[in-house]
């Protein structure tokens, strides 16, 4: 009997010490995080319900406690940027700035991004899209061959794999030609770029410099706060932005996703100092360098030709912004919307107030459809996915599955006129936790090419329609209940 009763005392001491760093746990997260309401309630209930799994978890994923410290430095780099942005906000109201006649209509959307981050409208510039590796890559690494003066590269995921070779060979090449070049890359997206290979273009001249690094290579403890932007500078000239990362299945080299459909555009003109800034404050903060010698905040005199008409506003987010400037864009652009709107991208995990945006537009007369890749990289976000679409569908949202390989596009079309295309997924984590960048352009033909590009995807897909959605089977119900109760914290 003695020996039940301290087996059973020490249960309950156990228990009474597990109970009370749970409260306080839960406290630290309810009043030191200050953290969206719902994404707060799943914590604590992960963390008292699991108490030891819940923790871990916590720790390796939800930690958000030193966010504001720990990006302080990136934060105060903005200052100059956003005094331009004063100015040019200044001088669309004097109309001291003559904007084009379509972009007119739209200026609350550049007053939008002027005040949130200091985003800058660029009106001097000429785009051209990809929608595949091969191509794009072809492109880039020309326009890296011809480079004269710079290169700075960014990407969320580098590889030391034979598109990832080919890339350090260049930049090794023109790094010994005496340019000046640059390669940021995210601490857990680069857990495949091997060290070894760090360690070699080093030698020959190239600046690695890893953005936010694990305590381990290639256990990045880490999850939050990724830096997910893809980001290519080339003689302050040439700028890339939108999907593709560094590595062989963004080649369609990968016999698990198959065609990697993407969106990707390269831009020459004065939007490119807007990405190249990007760059210097990522640079800054990762490597804990503020000189900003190799970049200039002033536009580039580009010599002027007939294509060089498109308007570009470069729109950053991510921990470190006051505002959340691209899920303001996203909201901004579909509660504007009069005619249509059109969503590509691989995860789909809006945050209520976007849920509601789409349902007005819907009844608004807006013709709304959404596109998700059917292949899964992520499960527990697809089932996720699947669950908000089908929200929708009895709001008269149109709905598709793309079968044709894997979609990894991040794009938004507003009407005929605004498009968005960058890095950011239309996910909470997008919105809140990565870093992220977009291109906003207010330009028809971009924005016809990028519905075609939609309107193709189709014609591969399987269209989610209601009849559809209710026949799934009850695992695929239950899978989605357990994503959709998951989904502030994927």
């Amino acid at each position: 009997m003695l020996g039940i009763y301290l087996a059973i005392s020490k249960f309950i001491e156990t228990y009474l010490i597990i109970f009370i760093i749970n409260i306080v746990f839960s406290m630290i997260i309810i009043f030191a995080e200050r953290r969206n309401p719902v994404s707060t309630l799943m914590w604590v209930m992960a963390i008292n319900f699991l108490p030891i799994i819940g923790f871990i978890t916590y720790l390796l994923i939800g930690q958000d406690l030193s966010k504001k410290k720990m990006f302080k430095e990136s934060k105060d780099l903005n200052q100059e940027i956003r005094n331009i942005a004063d100015r040019q906000l200044e001088d669309i109201k004097s109309g001291k700035l003559v904007l084009s006649k379509r972009t007119e209509e739209y200026k609350e959307i550049v007053e939008l991004f002027n005040r949130g981050e200091g985003e800058v409208l660029y009106t001097k510039n000429s785009i051209k899209k990809f929608n595949n590796g091969e191509d794009l890559f072809g492109q880039m690494l020309k326009d890296m061959k011809e480079a004269k003066n710079c290169i700075y590269l960014e990407s969320y995921i580098f590889k030391s794999d034979k598109l990832g070779k080919k890339f350090m060979e260049l930049l090794k090449k023109k790094a010994g030609e005496g340019l000046k070049v640059i390669l940021l890359v995210d601490g857990m997206g680069g857990r495949n770029f091997k060290n070894s290979d760090r360690k070699d273009l080093e030698k020959n001249g190239v600046e690695v410099v890893i953005f936010f690094p694990g305590l381990f290579r290639t256990i990045n403890t880490r999850i939050n706060f990724r830096n997910h932007r893809k980001i290519a500078v080339i003689d302050h000239e040439i700028g890339y932005v939108g999907g593709f990362n560094i590595g062989d299945e963004y080649l369609s080299e990968s016999k698990k996703f198959g065609f990697w459909n993407d969106t990707h555009l390269r831009i020459i003109g004065d939007a490119v100092s807007g990405l190249e800034y990007r760059f210097f404050l990522d640079y800054s903060f990762a490597s804990n360098k503020k000189s900003g010698e190799f970049i200039s905040l002033v536009p580039e005199l580009l010599p002027y030709k007939e294509d060089m008409d498109k308007e570009v506003c470069i729109v950053s987010s991510g921990p470190d912004t006051k505002v959340n400037s691209i899920r303001s864009g996203y909201g901004k652009l579909i509660t504007r919307s009069r005619k249509s709107v059109y969503i590509r991208t691989p995860y789909f995990i809006p945050d209520s107030g976007l849920m509601n945006a789409l349902k007005t537009a819907a009844l608004s007369g807006s013709d709304v459809n959404i596109i998700i890749p059917k292949k899964k990289d992520h499960p527990f976000v697809h089932w996720a996915s699947l669950s908000y679409i089908g929200d929708l569908l009895s709001w008269g949202v149109k709905a598709y599955m793309y079968d044709g390989g894997f979609l990894h596009s991040k794009v938004l079309i507003c009407d005929d006129y605004i498009s968005s295309v960058g890095t950011a997924n239309f996910d909470i984590r997008s919105f809140e936790l990565n870093f992220e960048v977009n291109a906003f352009v207010f330009d028809e033909v971009l924005n016809a090419s990028l519905k075609e590009d939609f309107i193709k995807d189709t014609k591969e897909s399987i269209e989610i329609t209601e009849e559809y959605y209710k026949n799934r089977s009850v695992v695929v119900k239950f899978l989605e209940g357990i994503s959709r109760l998951l989904s502030p914290l994927l």
